[in-house]
């Protein structure tokens, strides 16, 4: 939105540009907004809570919401943008990372509906009870901050991204328009969700859906097979599982009986096609994988089972460069540089090639971090597995590669002489350690630092 010039008088600056108002969150007062084992939550009761909330919130210009139940935390995020505060949202509830953004914003309080332990400075709680107020339609300003989300740390500190309410109504409406077809019209989708909201994915499928498109989230997050299962059986349509191939991966194989599905959604880290085609054989339904990042949002889509490229959003365009992508799309101000390499395919698809980071060069030989680890995780027997290349050089000043691996009666060599199949004498890890499990994060990273600790 363009500033208006004063035209008059010397030394004239830009005007604030005028407020554009839009409605907080769409749809009919009475529709399906949230639902658990209760039963339903419609929007104009969300709604109510979000203003009674609103109104005890402490006078900042930030709320980091660490708020774990999903409908609380979609509660104290309404309720911050009503006072006109912007949402932080850290990627982890660690202290430390926690006093990070403290220092970065310190106009900021902390809000949560679980004790904490430590207490971050300046906790507000909310209520067991949620208070509810009635009153006008609740708008927000589109190009005002919705909020500031971070990376998740993997490769390296997290960095803040801002999002505007604008731009983050545009990028809903393409998440929306590409899942469109897993729904009848006249109905509202429900959504059970296995992500952390304060993710960015789990911010635009679980949060973002429910306010400004025609579904309804479950206000828990689920974890276990039996927990997805049981949340799962609280909705009465066909419901959307927005997880990551982490969880997919256990649903398949725990052979847990499941309600029936929309689709699936899965992100985070890369899906597997056995893995995706496995799943869509197992619940009937279609398994739909997103691209995208902190920093761009969901861009891209594909059908794994059946697809090996992606198709770009509409209006999405990505410029390849020496190190990585540049994107231009509608909902963002301006091209993002991202680290992912990709080959194009000139009708809007593209192909992952990993990321400049991940390739790897050894005696003129090369190969990329990315196809190692699949190439470990197709070896009958490994469960979850990771392959990285190590910081320090060898006594010939190579950076060698490690591998960890998670395969219950497998042992490394076992495991080695499967890779000798695959993968170049000279890409084998030098070290392979078994492991009980990856220290995976909330969304199924694996943060460098933690699989160098497991290394030893």
């Amino acid at each position: 939105m363009s500033a208006a010039i004063e035209t008059t008088g010397a030394g004239a600056i830009p005007e604030a540009p005028s407020p554009q108002w839009v409605a907080l969150a769409e749809g009919p007062a009475g529709r399906s907004f949230a639902f658990d084992g209760h039963g339903h939550i419609a929007l104009d009761t969300f709604l109510a809570e979000v203003r009674g909330v609103a109104a005890g919130l402490p006078q900042a210009a930030y709320a980091i919401n660490l708020c774990e139940d999903r409908y609380r935390f979609l509660v104290a995020f309404c309720a911050a943008a009503v006072r006109g505060q912007v949402n932080l949202l850290p990627p982890s509830r660690t202290p430390a990372v926690i006093e990070d953004v403290r220092r970065q914003y310190p106009d900021s309080y902390c809000i949560a509906d679980v004790r904490l332990s430590p207490a971050p400075p300046q906790m507000h709680a909310l209520p067991e009870r949620l208070p509810r107020e009635h009153g006008p339609a609740l708008e927000v300003d589109a190009g005002a901050l919705a909020m500031i989300g971070f990376t998740s740390g993997s490769t390296g500190t997290p960095k803040p991204n801002p999002k505007t309410w604008g731009s983050l109504r545009t990028s809903t409406a393409q998440n929306t328009a590409a899942l469109r077809h897993l729904w009848p019209e006249a109905e509202v989708l429900p959504i059970v969700a296995t992500v952390p909201p304060q993710h960015m994915y789990g911010m635009e499928l679980s949060v973002l859906m429910p306010l400004l498109a025609s579904a309804a989230v479950h206000g828990g997050r689920p974890f276990f097979p039996e927990d997805v299962a049981r949340a799962l059986g609280h909705a009465t349509a066909p419901v959307l599982l927005v997880t990551t191939p982490v969880h997919l991966r256990a649903l398949v194989e725990s052979g847990i009986a499941l309600p029936p599905l929309a689709g699936i959604v899965t992100a985070t880290a890369p899906l597997p096609q056995a893995l995706a085609a496995a799943a869509e054989q197992t619940f009937g339904c279609e398994v739909r994988e997103m691209f995208g990042s902190t920093e761009t949002c969901v861009i891209a889509h594909r059908r794994t089972a059946r697809d090996d490229f992606w198709q770009c959003f509409p209006g999405v365009q990505l410029q390849p460069q020496p190190d990585g992508t540049l994107v231009t799309a509608p909902h963002l101000p301006a091209p993002v540089a991202l680290a992912d390499l990709v080959e194009l395919r000139g009708d809007g698809r593209f192909q992952l090639c990993g990321r400049q980071s991940d390739l790897l060069e050894i005696a003129g030989k090369r190969a990329s971090l990315g196809d190692l680890t699949r190439r470990l995780l197709a070896v009958p027997g490994v469960i979850d597995g990771a392959m990285l290349q190590l910081d320090a050089c060898d006594v010939t000043g190579v950076r060698r590669i490690a591998a960890l691996a998670v395969a219950p009666g497998l042992d490394a060599a076992t495991i080695l002489d499967a890779l000798r199949n695959s993968v170049d004498p000279i890409f084998l890890p030098r070290r392979l350690r078994i492991v009980d499990a990856l220290p995976r994060n909330e969304t199924g990273k694996l943060p460098r630092d933690a699989l160098l600790r497991l290394l030893g």
